[in-house]
């Protein structure tokens, strides 16, 4: 038997279910309990003619030219649980199970192809045109986990989202299908999603799942129940009540409370997971307005805080949520691969560890602690509410070093 995927949960309210013409996005990642996961930065590029690109475990083709893109990514791999690009577009990953065993051998890793869409997509369809060529050419496979011991595969769903629309992707192997919206929430999870709407598909992908005898063609093409391991796809989404309960009111704040949310179990803390990072991005559907991407760079989202990135040129890096880089002596790297585990933590990683056991053992200061740090959340909250509400145009000074400080100011709390 397969082992499950992690539990994660994306996200992405339009209106009228959002505030204000916003087109809110939100992911939790759920991963192995110790893992660190980190906030990167890479600026727009211009490559030449024949180069290749290193992913997590197998070398492309590049291409002329990549988008600047943020990503949070667990630190041993190449490509990101999630992220968004300078145009706009935010991507997500889930790893899902289907009824076709996800291949060991290495290949793209679905956080590889979030990473390629961000940075070859100018839009949500170009990222998902981007994902399905490369996924055609290469495919998809490799382990999901730094383990040494074993392999842990998985197929790929993924939420892309611009300022317009957004697309649910869902794959198994090489084949593909995908839907769009534009209005409503949506929620997906660790599992397959796509019934009967289908906006765009695998052009071989009936007459493949009619050969290995999975639809007869004569009833409608449901996606998830021919893909699906007998009983598993169920409505996953708890988390989708407490949007739509918001009644056309969902902002990054009600995202924020959403994925915080333990009892409804979109906020993953169990024996063997974690939510290790999460995001949530606001995309104004006025182009004139900068869309707001809000980060935690660190371990479960109750007691985390969203720190607000906007895309500026020189933006402003922030090595306190980078993992230290290992080089090519990186275990990761070399062939037999995750012999060791070396420690990746970055230093707001560590501060948080601190924080955590402060949180655990002493109520009354982890309280106040905690008080201060959803205070600190809170201003930066309403520095954007005021960025997204004013008439003038935002001037990129003003934010080049947002990230940068808010990081800053929440390491100076907890020192």
């Amino acid at each position: 038997r397969m082992a499950a995927a992690p539990p994660s949960y994306c996200f992405v309210a339009f209106p009228p279910c959002s505030k204000d013409g916003l087109v809110v996005f939100g992911k939790n990642s759920a991963r192995p309990r110790d893992e660190v996961q980190e906030v990167v930065y890479f600026a727009a590029a211009a490559h030449d003619p024949g180069s290749k690109v290193e992913c997590t475990y197998i070398e492309i083709e590049q291409v002329p030219k990549t988008h600047a893109v943020v990503l949070s990514r667990p630190s041993w791999l190449w490509g990101a649980e999630m992220g968004a690009n300078e145009h706009g577009v935010c991507v997500a990953n889930e790893a899902v199970v289907t009824r076709e065993p996800a291949s060991e051998s290495e290949a793209l890793l679905g956080m590889d192809l979030v990473r390629l869409g961000l940075e070859r997509g100018a839009t949500a369809k170009e990222a998902l045109d981007v994902i399905v060529a490369l996924l055609e050419e290469h495919g998809q496979g490799g382990n999901y986990y730094e383990d040494g011991s074993s392999c842990h595969t998985f197929q790929s769903a993924f939420l892309i989202v611009d300022r317009s629309e957004a697309w649910i992707l869902e794959t198994s192997g090489k084949y593909w299908a995908a839907e769009k919206i534009t209005e409503g929430v949506k929620c997906i999870c660790n599992q397959l999603s796509l019934t009967t709407k289908i906006d765009a598909e695998h052009p071989e992908l009936r007459n493949y799942v009619r050969s290995q005898g999975w639809w007869n063609g004569d009833s409608d093409f449901n996606f998830s129940e021919v893909f699906s391991l007998a009983d598993d796809h169920l409505a996953c989404c708890s988390g989708k009540e407490s949007l739509e309960k918001q009644g056309g009111d969902v902002s990054a704040q009600a995202m924020i409370d959403v994925l915080r949310d333990k009892d409804s179990g979109v906020c993953v803390d169990s024996e063997s997971f974690l939510t290790t990072a999460s995001i949530v991005s606001v995309l104004p559907q006025d182009p004139s307005f900068p869309c707001v991407h809000y980060f935690t760079g660190t371990p479960d989202p109750s007691r985390s805080i969203f720190k607000p990135f906007i895309f500026v040129d020189d933006v402003k890096l922030v090595p306190k949520v980078q993992s230290p880089s290992f080089g090519n002596d990186d275990p990761a790297k070399k062939i037999p691969r995750f012999q060791e585990k070396p420690d990746r933590r970055h230093e707001l990683y560590k501060a948080h560890e601190w924080a955590r056991s402060l949180l655990e053992n002493d109520q009354d200061k982890g309280q106040k602690l905690m008080r201060i740090m959803l205070d600190l959340e809170k201003q930066g909250l309403e520095a954007m509410e005021d960025i997204l509400t004013r008439t003038e145009v935002l001037d990129p000074a003003e934010v080049v070093d947002l990230f940068y400080d808010c990081v800053d100011t929440e390491l100076k709390f907890f020192k």
